[in-house]
């Protein structure tokens, strides 16, 4: 068996014996140390050696070869030689592999006779090859094998006393730890006994907090009780007269009331939009308190973007600084949307009176446009100003409610510090999203999103249909009912009304309407009971019912209301609203009226023929 490197043969051994193994052992190590085979090469090669030579022992013509190799670089080579079927285990070779470098492993099988070569690369020799080879074979010559390992069994013996000393300083080291642990031990103990006892004590003190607690709880919801009366209160009592004085400003600045003077108009003018501005407040106010509680429900219907940016702008347009040039759109992309006609017209004159508040030079302008989406069209509303903008920390700060920006630009800018939280929570319940970013000295940009056509909405279509003959209307409150008649022309071609709800059922089977617009909150018999009564009596049982209500939505008991053909909210109606719950009264008079003679109309019910 040849090899095409160069091989300088360094010592053969034949194994035939027990002891030749450790023989080869011996001189393994010497030619390691002579070739400069050190530390853990060493051993690695001696390792590997010994254990071939143990598992190769019996072999027939087992040689054990040391030489030097020149194959990339300079190796330190054993190569055993024998003949027969006895092969080293994968085990081995394996081994081999992975602990010695490159590719030290070779095995091979020619003529009947096998070589397996096991080599260490070693450092690059100072010398060459051959005079390295002739300084390791010295250094075998009279290798004293038996005393190397005498040597080696001292060795070991050093390395075992060693150990050993170690091992019996950590155990004695083992023993003071023990010690210390167990005196820490008891020191937790004492602390988990004083712990122990201090929890007891906060136990006690946690039961007699919780049961504050519940107290309290019991007081919140108590309060929380009285916050709702409050606020159905105020919804009857203040929205109601207020709506009372706007609708009644509103008859005398019509075309067809009878003239006014030009000072008069003014002053007329004046009180209706006071009494706009207080509505709106109010309205605001009320509108977060149930937003918050979630009681706030949009109400949607088809919106006219037209008309709502025409009534804008009229409502706007003097509120402007001179020198600020407001523009709001005459055409939109999208002629009509349905959502809350009420709340985004507040959202949008929110974020416009808030522009023009701190505009005090340039222009504030709406853009609307409609962008296609995933989930739906929606309309999109920018309103940019060239104002005073918002520092950065305070944008959004802005959002919070009753939170003001300081600074000179307030003087003469008063405000509440509601307008943009409500309009942002509007914006949510509508589906939509508003956002804000501003440049101090550069100016603010406020961009609304809302659905266009929200896809949960189902739409009726209704063929058109004309004025209702006949309407009666059950209302205690004068005022409300003279500006209800005016949102009624139109829509009805006889309007009765009857303001004590003790003769409203009498009324309803002498009248014989269309429909009853029946008012919630009067004097006994309220308009549950009359509803109730109207119902028992065959004779206008299937009258239809409108309730008429200040009340919120959530306060209103509809299982009282079973039959009520519609419950429409007094501070958000329009004539849009009215004529879309007349137009879904049931086609024709009802049943059992036909048979009904007429009968003279009672004291307390007047009749208007328009």
């Amino acid at each position: 068996m040849t090899s095409g490197a160069p091989v300088h043969e360094l010592a053969t051994l034949l194994l035939m014996r027990d002891g030749d193994v450790v023989t080869l052992r011996r001189c393994a190590q010497a030619a390691c140390r002579a070739a400069g085979l050190t530390g853990g090469s060493l051993v690695r090669l001696t390792t590997v050696v010994s254990e071939a030579g143990e598992q190769l022992k019996g072999a027939s013509d087992l040689t054990a070869q040391l030489c030097l190799e020149e194959r990339d670089g300079v190796c330190l080579a054993v190569r055993f030689d024998w003949r027969g079927a006895h092969r080293p285990p994968s085990t081995l070779l394996t081994a081999a592999s992975r602990l010695l470098d490159g590719s030290s492993l070779r095995l091979s099988d020619e003529d009947g006779r096998h070589r397996l070569v096991l080599a260490q690369r070693i450092p690059a020799p100072t010398a060459s090859a051959a005079e390295l080879a002739g300084e390791v074979r010295g250094s075998l010559v009279g290798t004293d094998t038996a005393a190397d390992l005498i040597e080696t069994l001292r060795t070991q013996n050093r390395h075992l006393l060693a150990a050993l000393e170690e091992s019996q300083r950590q155990q004695e080291e083992l023993q003071r730890l023990n010690a210390e642990l167990e005196e820490t031990n008891a020191g937790v103990l004492a602390l988990y006994s004083e712990l122990a006892s201090e929890l007891e004590e906060t136990n006690s003190g946690v039961v007699a907090l919780y049961a504050e607690l519940e107290d309290k709880t019991r007081q919140l919801e108590l309060a929380d009780e009285y916050k709702t009366r409050f606020w159905a209160n105020v919804s009857h009592e203040l929205r109601s007269p207020v709506n009372s004085v706007i609708a009644l400003a509103q008859l005398l600045l019509d075309t067809a009331a009878d003239p006014l003077s030009d000072e008069q108009r003014q002053q007329v003018a004046m009180v209706h939009a006071s009494g706009s501005t207080l509505l709106a407040l109010v309205d605001e106010l009320l509108d977060v308190a149930k937003a918050e509680s979630g009681r706030l429900e949009p109400h949607l219907a088809e919106v006219d973007l037209r008309s709502l940016l025409h009534q804008l702008r009229g409502m706007l347009q003097s509120t402007a600084r001179p020198g600020v040039d407001l523009r709001i759109p005459d055409r939109t992309p999208h002629g009509t949307l349905v959502t809350d006609e009420v709340m985004l017209t507040r959202i949008l004159r929110n974020v416009l009176s808030n522009a023009l508040k701190f505009t005090g030079d340039g222009a504030v302008v709406l853009d609307v446009a409609e962008e296609d989406r995933e989930d739906g069209a929606r309309v999109v509303f920018r309103v940019e100003d060239t104002g005073v903008g918002i520092p950065p920390p305070e944008v959004e700060r802005v959002f919070e409610e009753f939170y003001q920006v300081r600074g000179p630009h307030q003087r003469g800018r008063p405000g509440t510090g509601l307008g943009l939280p409500y309009a942002r929570k509007l914006t949510e319940l509508l589906g939509g999203t508003l956002r804000l970013d501003s440049e101090v000295g550069v100016g603010t940009r406020v961009v609304v999103e809302i659905p266009a056509r929200p896809a949960a909405r189902e739409r009726r279509a209704t063929a058109a249909r004309g004025p209702v003959p006949s309407v009666l209307v059950v209302d205690d409150d004068e005022a409300f009912v003279t500006g209800f008649r005016a949102m009624l022309k139109g829509l009805a071609e006889t309007v009765t009304t009857v303001t004590d709800s003790a003769g409203a059922v009498a009324a309803v089977e002498r009248v014989r309407p269309d429909v009853v617009f029946l008012d919630l909150t009067m004097p006994n018999p309220d308009g549950y009971e009359v509803r109730r009564r109207l119902a028992l009596e065959p004779a206008t049982a299937d009258v239809p019912v409108i309730v008429l209500t200040a009340l919120e939505p959530a306060l209103v008991d509809r299982t009282r209301l079973t039959g009520a053909h519609a419950v429409l909210n007094k501070s958000y109606l329009t004539t849009a609203t009215l004529a879309d719950a007349l137009e879904r009264l049931p086609a024709g008079p009802p049943a059992a009226q036909e048979s009904l003679p007429a009968r003279p109309e009672p004291s307390t019910a007047k009749e208007q023929h328009p």
